[in-house]
């Protein structure tokens, strides 16, 4: 009857325990808090949000004053956001919603202007000496010089180094004017410190010099130390021009003039999905700023490329938008077209965009260019088209199961268990593993890793090995194999299994007489043993019950011999 009790009373202590275990438990999501809590506008910056219960299921959102963020999932306890450059300054409230519900608490965020680093002191002269030539002066003769006109450009060098400047020589070049008489190069010789020479060079302009109002002169200055150090300087000079020919023929110069228009340029993007994959759908979040000096009028984005009006690349044309001849083969917009209105937008402002997409389940892993067109009309009414390109990176990560390829042989505390332990590869193509490694946490085990290699799709690889469990009670297994990707970094697959470990079965003491002293166990009788015995009766065999007295019988007396008297017979002899 003990043994019934115990019997029971494991198999409810199994279902409690099983009850538990499957029994999922549902957290609810807070934020914790979000770092920096302050940035400079200079560029985008990335915000990191911690908190609890995070997925990648439920569709996270920042606000920055009630307006979006490009939001990444990082995992169950982290958030990022990207805050555009030229977010206005001051302080902004940064709220985080959850399939559009908002959740508390809110921060703020502290926007500042760019930091102005401080000039360093100044460090003490180095410890060497060298020539150093300067300009002192340098003009033209006459006031302007003009087409098709010898004149004479002087200029005065001074060596301001503390030492003398050796086998000093000056070569004059210019793209407007030709060099007379030296060809260019004159001589200096030495020049001591704190000495100075003066060189004249004649030119004459190579062709008309119309329209323009100066022209430039290279002089590059090359000398020597005295040990021999070479040291070359180059000297820019401007000089007049009237603009005319030599006949005073005046010509009309051209008036520059400033570039007003308006230019888009995606300053930063991110997937809400990281790493994407084969038959993945996520959202492209997008930031969209006019880097122009004007308003940009009616945007059309075009996710895969597009034209307007039948062209592109800034070139304005009638017409309308033609956003069906884009790149489709690896990415796909899903729930919406490829196209979308953004309204107008100011120069210098920023607008987040989301495109939904899915990546296609015939893509390899790679690296592969998406082309965004931007198509809107400027400040002259004319429909122009600014092109783009992000790249996304395609991963395709191993998909594996971890089991036993057998049912498990009962686990008991002390005692060695079996782990026929299988890897099985259930993605599409071939990958190799590296090591992998299990832990145990109150347990040992032996072998604790082994060289996984290359599994084909369907492959399969088993591993068995030991596990000495400490104490009774569950015991969770960790597993973690080791990979490279698909872009040559290191990657670690996590598996956990849980085992139940049972109290070690203690074996009762046996009785030493019934090894031979014909004696029997003296347990009380239970309701087995009397239905038993009933059987015994029905096939007529022994049914009595066991002798409670020690099952010792009774020795067999020792045989009494009578003796017989002695003498015979009355015969006489």
């Amino acid at each position: 009857m003990k043994f019934q009790n115990r019997y029971f009373l494991s198999v409810i202590l199994l279902f409690t325990l099983l009850a538990v275990w499957v029994t999922p438990a549902y957290a609810a999501t807070t934020v914790i808090s979000i770092s920096p809590t302050s940035i400079v506008s200079d560029v985008s910056r990335i915000i990191t949000i911690t908190g609890t219960s995070f997925d990648n299921i439920a569709v996270f959102v920042v606000l920055l004053d009630g307006s979006g963020l490009v939001t990444v999932f990082v995992d169950a306890q982290t958030l990022t956001a990207t805050v555009p450059a030229s977010t206005a300054t001051g302080t902004h409230v940064i709220t985080i919603t959850k399939d559009g519900a908002p959740l508390s608490p809110s921060f703020n965020l502290e926007v500042t202007d760019s930091v102005v680093i401080p000039p360093t002191a100044t460090s003490s002269p180095l410890p060497f000496t060298r020539p150093q030539l300067r300009v002192t002066s340098s003009g033209a003769s006459g006031n302007q010089i003009t087409s098709n006109k010898a004149f004479k450009f002087s200029v005065d060098f001074e060596n301001a180094g503390n030492m003398t400047a050796f086998n000093t020589q000056a070569v004059f070049a210019s793209g407007d004017l030709v060099p007379l008489e030296t060809g260019g190069v004159a001589v200096l010789g030495n020049i001591s410190t704190g000495g100075d020479i003066s060189v004249d060079q004649r030119f004459i302009s190579q062709g008309s010099l119309a329209g323009k109002s100066f022209v430039t002169i290279d002089v590059t200055l090359t000398y020597y130390d005295d040990k021999g150090t070479a040291y070359s300087d180059k000297f820019t000079f401007t000089v007049s021009a009237s603009g005319e020919t030599g006949g005073g023929v005046a010509y009309p110069t051209a008036t520059p003039t400033g570039v007003n228009t308006a230019q888009l340029v995606i300053t930063s993007y991110a997937s809400t999905v990281d790493p994407l994959q084969p038959g993945d759908q996520f959202k492209l979040g997008m930031t969209v700023q006019n880097m122009g000096n004007t308003a940009a009028k009616r945007v059309t984005m075009i996710v895969g490329g597009g034209s307007s009006g039948g062209s592109g690349g800034g070139t304005p044309q009638a017409g309308g938008v033609s956003g069906g001849s884009g790149e489709f083969t690896n990415f796909a917009p899903v729930g919406t077209s490829n196209i979308q209105s953004l309204g107008d937008l100011d120069a210098g402002r920023a607008l987040q965009v989301i495109q939904n997409l899915i990546v296609n389940v015939s893509t390899t892993p790679g690296a592969y260019p998406m082309k965004i067109s931007f198509s809107y009309v400027n400040k002259n009414g004319e429909v122009v088209a600014d092109d783009q390109v992000i790249t996304l990176l395609v991963y395709s990560l191993p998909n594996l199961d971890v089991s036993f390829y057998r049912p498990p042989d009962p686990f008991f505390a002390g005692q060695p268990g079996a782990l026929p332990i299988q890897v099985v590869n259930l993605g599409k193509r071939t990958t190799v593993l590296g090591t992998m490694k299990i832990e145990a946490m109150g347990g040992t085990l032996d072998p604790a890793s082994t060289l996984v290699g290359s599994l084909d799709p369907g492959g399969y690889f088993t591993f068995d090995s030991t596990v000495f469990p400490d104490i009774s009670g569950p015991l969770q297994l960790a597993i973690t194999i080791n990979y490279t990707d698909d872009f040559n970094q290191s990657r670690i697959v996590t598996k956990t299994m849980d085992l139940i470990v049972e109290e070690a079965i203690i074996e009762p003491p046996i009785d030493p007489s019934l090894s031979g002293g014909g004696g029997e166990f003296t347990t009380e009788e239970t309701f087995f043993h009397k239905v038993w015995r009933f059987i015994l009766g029905l096939l007529g065999l022994d049914s009595a019950p066991p002798d409670s007295g020690g099952g010792v019988s009774e020795p067999i007396p020792e045989q009494q011999f009578v003796p017989i008297p002695a003498g015979g017979g009355g015969g006489k002899g």
